[in-house]
């Protein structure tokens, strides 16, 4: 299964609810508020992303967290980095193309190693192409990935001709 963290999937939100926020900075106690995850999480997610480049903090009466740059230049996989490391489906994968020798086990006799290095890149390239200002739009944009960006409309069958009594012939 293929699945991020609870603690990117909560960076996420509070990245939307940040971006949305546009040029105004949010507390952390505000951005707990605003999204319903818990305080303690909401600290820890925010002092990854700050630690990342992808948050400034201000001091002061009016301080808080703010976007460290507008949110169409900040890639998806910047922010998955940021909380989990580099995207990546296997190890031989992860480390980009000549990982260090000793991280998997079969590297010297691997004969898919090539594929997945590939998967991993095409993975790598559909999530980069997303940023969080297009995870703040009301449609998704996910044009160019093969996703449809609106649900499929469901199809209808057409009702059977009634009678004058309402009992098909």
């Amino acid at each position: 299964m293929l699945r991020m963290s609870k603690m990117t999937d909560y960076g996420i939100v509070l990245l939307t609810e940040l971006a949305r926020a546009g040029n105004e900075t949010r507390t952390a106690r505000e951005l707990a508020a605003g999204t319903g995850v818990p305080l303690p999480s909401v600290s820890k997610v925010l002092k990854g992303l700050q630690g990342a480049g992808l948050l400034v903090s201000h001091r002061g009466a009016s301080g808080g967290y703010g976007l460290a740059q507008p949110a169409d230049r900040i890639p998806l996989t910047d922010i998955i980095a940021a909380l989990e490391g580099p995207v990546s489906l296997t190890e031989c994968g992860a480390h980009g193309a000549h990982p260090p020798a000793g991280s998997c086990e079969l590297e010297t006799v691997c004969r898919v190693r090539g594929h997945w290095r590939i998967i991993n890149r095409t993975i790598q390239d559909a999530l980069g192409r997303l940023t969080l200002a297009d995870l703040c739009a009301p449609v998704p944009r996910l044009v160019g990935l093969g996703v449809p960006t609106r649900p499929p409309a469901p199809t209808q069958n057409p009702a059977p001709p009634a009678t004058a009594r309402g009992v098909p012939s």
